[in-house]
């Protein structure tokens, strides 16, 4: 029988995009059609699925029409509660293999795998998520070999379906090693790593194909397949640029914004004094974030930058402001680092051309990477270089090891590489606007944030 899979993956809430592809998907599919994702799907910088906790995503899905969906790493990133309450409401089956709770009981709603029938055909549906190492435990996760599990699922449903599709959230690179590694998986839809594919590729007899990512594209495979064997008639990617908007898709993000925002526009409470923001200069919301890290994790000095944040806050902080002001889902992060390392980042961030580099990065969804602020340090430098710093009431100690509260953008090297040389990396899984939002109603670090951390100077010491 002639089978087509349509697929998208990796649209990280880019519904817009999505709107055009919803055209074209539900132009092409027939009854002989598989519709799939292969995940991060649902980003939570969108309005829409803050304000609706993932269902607004699901109500895209399912009226589509799609058939399956794996779990990538942005549908975790709202810890696993939000997720259970996603899957659980879905009828389009969330697919994971190895995904687990931490405490290795099942995540309600998810599913190993799914068997669907066409004309005959018993196609075996399974997934694969990324492991994201030390994050799994903030997230409330546990994720175990994705080779292992694959193979398990294989074997689990043997005898019970004719062909096996693989929805792969963890890359090119890794899939091929599946398909070279796994016999049975006759076919793989890749994601994770953005790759676009002009074409599928056959790797060890097993068909893999990618559609980039944001809904730019939508891949599909054209099949004449059957118990003995699936041959690849035709395959591509369709650019979306160009296409019409779904009025199914744009109602249905329409009703769901405007419920989510009546949601979050909620005042949760007043601010005694006004947070601006600037992307070069010591400001008091990038102050705040630095002061509740420290005071948070604990740690002997706060480093944030001020690119985090996209613009201040004033009046009254909302959720809604929240998510505009600092949409990124990085997560607050302690870590060790020698003061060397903390100079040169801070030295570096005298340079306006730093502040002013693009500051994209895993998990960023700001534009710049902006200047660093501190907390529990003082800091006295002549425009290019530090003359004079301290940490706690000591000068710092360039071979002495600090425990820095940050986050796991700067944690990684992100816009300062000199970070990056740090160990005893640890994470929390609130997101750096609960920060913000922890921290904004308590006078004291509101009356603290306008304190300034940093003076320029020709030659003077610190006064304390």
């Amino acid at each position: 029988m002639k089978l087509t899979i349509i697929h998208t993956n990796d649209l990280h809430s880019h519904f817009e995009n999505f709107t055009r592809a919803a055209s074209w998907i539900r132009t092409n599919k027939t009854e002989h059609t598989l519709v799939l994702d292969g995940g991060d799907f649902a980003d939570f910088k969108s309005i829409e699925l803050q304000g609706t906790r993932g269902i607004a995503a699901i109500e895209l899905l399912e009226s589509v029409g799609y058939d399956a969906i794996t779990i990538g790493n942005n549908e975790t990133f709202n810890g696993v509660d939000t997720l259970e309450h996603m899957a659980g409401r879905s009828t389009v089956p969330f697919i994971s293999n190895n995904l687990l709770k931490k405490d290795q009981t099942k995540i309600d709603g998810v599913f190993r795998s799914t068997i669907i029938e066409k004309n005959g055909l018993r196609i075996l549906i399974t997934g694969s998520s990324p492991d994201l190492g030390v994050f799994n435990d903030g997230l409330g996760v546990s994720i175990s070999s994705y080779k292992e599990a694959a193979e398990e699922e294989l074997k689990r449903n043997q005898g019970n379906y004719d062909i096996c599709i693989l929805l792969s959230h963890i890359g090119t690179e890794e899939d091929e090693k599946l398909a070279e590694e796994i016999n049975g998986i006759d076919i793989i839809i890749s994601a994770h790593d953005h790759q676009l594919y002009k074409e599928a590729k056959i790797v060890n007899g097993t068909i893999m194909n990618s559609a980039g990512c944001y809904g730019e594209h939508i891949g599909f495979l054209e099949l004449e397949a059957s118990e003995e064997k699936i041959e690849l008639l035709r395959s591509g990617t369709i650019a979306t640029d160009n296409l019409p908007s779904d009025e199914e898709t744009v109602r249905l993000l329409k009703e769901n914004k405007d419920r989510a925002v009546v949601v979050l526009s909620r005042p949760l409470y007043p601010l005694e004094k006004p947070l601006w923001h600037d992307v070069i200069e010591e400001n008091p919301i990038s102050n705040l974030i630095a002061d509740g890290l420290k005071d948070m994790l604990q740690g002997d000095i706060g480093i944030i930058n001020s690119g985090i944040v996209n613009a201040g806050a004033f009046d009254y902080l909302s959720n809604k402001k929240l998510v505009e002001i600092c949409p990124s889902p990085l997560n607050p992060t302690t870590f060790e680092i020698q003061g060397k390392y903390i100079k040169q980042a801070l030295e570096e961030s005298l340079d306006a051309q730093v502040c002013m580099a693009d500051g994209r990065g895993p998990g960023f969804r700001g534009k710049y990477a902006g200047k660093l602020h501190v907390s529990g340090a003082k800091i006295v430098h002549n425009g290019k270089k530090i003359v004079e710093m301290y940490i706690g009431d000591r000068p710092l100690d360039e071979e002495a090891w600090y425990t820095v509260a940050s986050s796991d953008y700067l944690q990684r090297g992100s816009g300062y590489p000199s970070l990056a040389n740090n160990r005893n990396d640890q994470y929390r899984p609130e997101e750096i606007r609960d920060v913000i939002r922890m921290y904004a109603d308590k006078p004291e670090f509101i009356d603290r944030a306008v304190d300034k951390r940093w003076r320029e100077t020709a030659n003077v010491s610190v006064t304390l």
